[in-house]
């Protein structure tokens, strides 16, 4: 019980992190620091809520929290460089479903991502038959494995559910379908990996050191197209700017 108080006030704690402009001076901030403190809150929120599915999540903490807490350090580093915007009276409904799905999406694909990167390192020390105290505290391979295959599904599925309502926001407030930027590419790319790994488990019954590497290849262009392009265009371009 005490680790889940303990991760429950680390949520609560990254959720003020990202409220407290809003609650303080009503204004919204949307950038790269405010962006990585959400990221660690929805992720915290869907390792806690997945927790009380498949329990075995659990052993994932001794990778899913130094991340988490690595994530909280960078946003304090440059949560100087926020820039406050204020809030329209009213806000387009398929804007707060996109932003939604594309924060559950983010959540979810940090979870598998640490999974794989579990099941990498149990195999790497079941090859080298030196089992350590780390490798001894995670999921099994078998585990780890389904719980890849069980969290990318799902990662998918909202991702894809991301692209349909940023497709009719796009669509109702600007024409086209997709704006041809790089987030969607590199979502759209994501979630193409996505379904070709499902796929090939459900075909072939890849997995393992194969299936850990797409996955994580998968969350670095999801990486790319969420928190790397705030980077990019807040404090790169910012700084040029």
């Amino acid at each position: 019980m005490t680790r889940a108080w303990l991760a429950l006030a680390a949520f609560a704690g990254s959720l003020i992190a990202v409220l407290m402009p809003f609650i303080t001076e009503g204004t919204w901030v949307g950038g790269f620091s405010s962006t990585l403190w959400l990221s660690v809150s929805a992720s915290l929120a869907a390792f806690l809520l997945l927790s009380l599915v498949r329990p075995q999540i659990w052993r994932l903490q001794a990778l899913f929290f130094p991340y988490l807490l690595l994530l909280g350090l960078l946003a304090t580093v440059w949560s100087g460089a926020e820039v406050h915007h204020a809030l329209r009276h009213s806000v387009d409904a398929w804007l707060v479903l996109h932003i939604f799905f594309s924060i559950a999406t983010y959540a979810l694909s940090t979870v598998a991502a640490i999974a794989a990167l579990a099941v990498l390192l149990q195999q790497r020390a079941l090859k080298r038959k030196e089992p350590t105290a780390l490798t001894r505290s995670l999921p099994s391979v078998s585990d780890g494995d389904a719980l890849l295959v069980n969290l990318l599904l799902a990662a998918g599925t909202v991702l894809g559910i991301g692209v349909v309502t940023g497709s009719v926001l796009q669509l109702t407030s600007y024409g086209g379908l997709l704006p041809f930027d790089h987030k969607t590419i590199l979502s759209l790319v994501a979630l193409v990996v996505i379904a070709v790994l499902l796929w090939l488990h459900q075909s072939s019954g890849l997995r393992g050191r194969r299936a850990s590497q797409l996955v994580l290849a998968c969350y670095l262009l999801l990486t790319l197209a969420y928190p790397g392009v705030k980077f990019v265009t807040d404090v790169i371009l910012g700084q040029q700017g």
